[in-house]
């Protein structure tokens, strides 16, 4: 049994949302952060997005791909996930995420397809049997890659990312909409959350894509984009700062009224949240990564590539511990608390072979990397040369060879 102080409600001794809970607005924020960086090339030009804005629209599917997941193990009867879409209920919070889910999934599929398309199609023409039919069934039936064909495929892309960005947004913005509209608990009913949520979503989208594009280029044996990773490195330092303001305003504010709530939730972070909070979010995972980040920005000139490239690496690695750690002391942190204001639970230590486990959290970590392969592997990633802007590329017969699934 868990330990109590102080006075606790007998409802208020468990901790309902696990592990799970915590993996699932962890993982769509890496859905939403990397379509941020795909728009910021397909949408508004952000020429220096281009080596990664392909890389960025895999990530993000591949991510979506398995955000009920958390969901549906924490529910226990995942066979009842797609009532959520065919009976919609407009007055839940939760059953939105149904429809939100289901449009962006379509607008993300929608726009794979059309910057993959010439390729869908080229590869078809160039093989045989079982793939020659795979690849042409992912065609729909379409083989015009004429001029005017592919620029009608940057257009759509276009467009697709113009309503894909509002999308993306929604879906995690939801996420802190949930816990800001609880308003029984006050560590969680703020306006501030979606915002909060949102911004930080941002942050670990940016910061995965550092980490993968150096990994990558790598792997790939191919030169680390120099203005790329500053370009990333600029935009991670600009959400970082904005991200933790908000949420140090939040708590400055609770002090600052000194209402009843502020006295437990207090109490909650100098004792049972004192590591992950004050040590590992703020300290470790925000203060350490803003120093390494303020040095690639403002000390751009000086820098070796290889520094540049190591601090940022270092930087996005913490950020992703802080985004963890953030989700971590919202969704646990806030069930430490009693709704008496007066009393603490015990923490919460998950399970390791549970369904709800570390374990599984890790596995729900690792899989979109190992779909990421797979999506490689079906749709390549990465061009043998420079890739061409969807749409605008040469004709299929002069294009040069890419490197095949």
């Amino acid at each position: 049994m868990p330990e109590i102080s102080g006075y606790a409600f007998p409802n208020d001794v468990h901790v309902h949302w696990s592990l799970m809970i915590v993996m699932y607005p962890y993982i769509t924020g890496f859905v939403a952060g990397a379509f941020i960086v795909t728009a910021l090339y397909h949408l508004f030009g952000k020429k220096e997005f281009e080596p990664v804005a392909r890389l960025a629209l895999a990530t993000s599917f591949c991510f979506m791909a398995i955000a009920t997941f958390p969901l549906n193990l924490h529910l226990g009867h995942p066979e009842r996930s797609l009532n959520v879409i065919v009976t919609p209920h407009f007055s839940s919070a939760m059953a939105g995420f149904g429809l939100l889910y289901s449009a962006y999934f379509v607008i993300l599929l929608l726009e794979v397809w059309f910057v993959y398309r010439r390729e869908i199609i080229e590869t078809a023409r160039r093989s045989r049997g079982l793939k020659r039919a795979f690849y042409a069934s992912l065609a729909l039936g379409t083989y015009d890659t004429s001029p005017e064909a592919l620029e009608i495929d940057h257009r759509a892309v276009k467009v697709l990312s113009a309503f894909g960005l509002p999308a993306a947004c929604m879906l995690h913005g939801y996420v802190g909409f949930i816990f800001g509209g609880i308003k029984a608990n006050p560590w969680w009913s703020t306006p501030l959350m979606p915002v909060i949520f949102l911004l930080s979503a941002a942050v670990s989208g940016i910061a995965l894509l550092v980490l993968l594009h150096q990994v990558t280029a790598r792997l790939w044996r191919r030169p680390v984009e120099r203005e790329t990773v500053q370009a990333m490195a600029r935009w991670l330092w600009f959400f970082l700062i904005l991200t933790v303001t908000l949420e140090l305003l939040e708590i400055v504010l609770l002090a600052y009224e000194n209402s009843d709530a502020w006295h437990i939730i207090s109490q909650l972070l100098t004792t049972r949240l004192e590591f992950s909070f004050i040590s590992i979010q703020m300290i470790v995972g925000s203060l350490v990564p803003f120093i390494l980040l303020a040095i690639i920005v403002t000390m751009n000139r000086y820098l070796h590539d290889r520094v540049r490239n190591t601090l940022a690496v270092v930087a996005s690695l913490l950020l992703l511990v802080q985004v963890f750690a953030m989700r971590w002391n919202v969704v646990i942190g806030g069930q430490l608390l009693s709704k008496s204001f007066r009393g603490l639970r015990s923490g919460y230590q998950p399970e390791l072979f549970h369904r709800e486990g570390v374990l599984v959290a890790i596995g729900l970590f690792v899989l979109p990397f190992a779909l990421l392969w797979v999506f490689d592997r079906v749709l390549p990633i990465e061009p043998a040369s420079a890739p061409p802007e969807a749409g605008r590329g040469p004709a299929p017969e002069q294009e040069p060879a890419r490197r095949t699934a």
